[in-house]
């Protein structure tokens, strides 16, 4: 696994994308803090950044350098999480601006992933998360679900896990306002 994260991180410092395994799904990652590799993260997938990606943080200690004023109630629902949890915090901040929605607000899920918390630790920066696959298609769960068209886009893909079959199931997704009401997304 070690070799793996240094070779994602020469990538991910030289401002390039990785395809990588997460507590979820296979993603495409790069710098959350850089605007230009996330513009092409959204042209990969054909998407339009009026729809933001989340990001992936390896502690929930991290989230005040990420978020203006993180609701107290967020705090508990980390904590109690039994599965991956997504949570669009309002007033995002240090993150490039194209993640940042409308509104304001981005997602952020604190990773639980062994691989993804070394890296992120390692990369000491927030990491773009989000579904391997052209918008509109089905996400892959595993590794053998990513189309060639996706794979060839990325500046390396990550040998870590891609002989798992196990499937995980997306995130759950919550969506919190500055005085900590919450809106269950999925």
């Amino acid at each position: 696994m070690t070799d793996e994260i240094n070779k994602a991180l020469d990538i991910l410092k030289d401002g390039g994308l990785i395809l990588y395994p997460t507590d979820t799904i296979w993603g495409i990652g790069c710098d959350a803090t850089n605007r230009d590799a996330v513009e092409r993260i959204y042209r990969i997938k054909k998407r339009d950044d009026s729809k933001s990606m989340l990001i992936l943080l390896d502690s929930e200690n991290r989230l005040p350098s990420y978020v203006r004023e993180v609701p107290e109630v967020a705090w508990e629902l980390i904590e109690a999480a039994d599965r991956p949890l997504t949570i669009i915090y309002p007033g995002a901040k240090n993150i490039a601006a194209n993640l940042v929605a409308d509104d304001g607000s981005a997602g952020i899920r604190i990773t639980r992933d062994s691989f993804c918390k070394s890296l992120i630790s390692r990369f000491r920066k927030p990491l773009v998360s989000t579904s391997a696959n052209i918008s509109g298609q089905p996400a892959p769960s595993i590794f053998s679900e990513i189309t060639s068209e996706i794979r060839d886009s990325v500046d390396y893909i990550v040998r870590w896990r891609q002989e798992d079959i196990k499937k995980s199931a997306p995130s759950s997704i919550i969506k919190l306002d500055n005085s900590g009401r919450f809106t269950i997304i999925r």
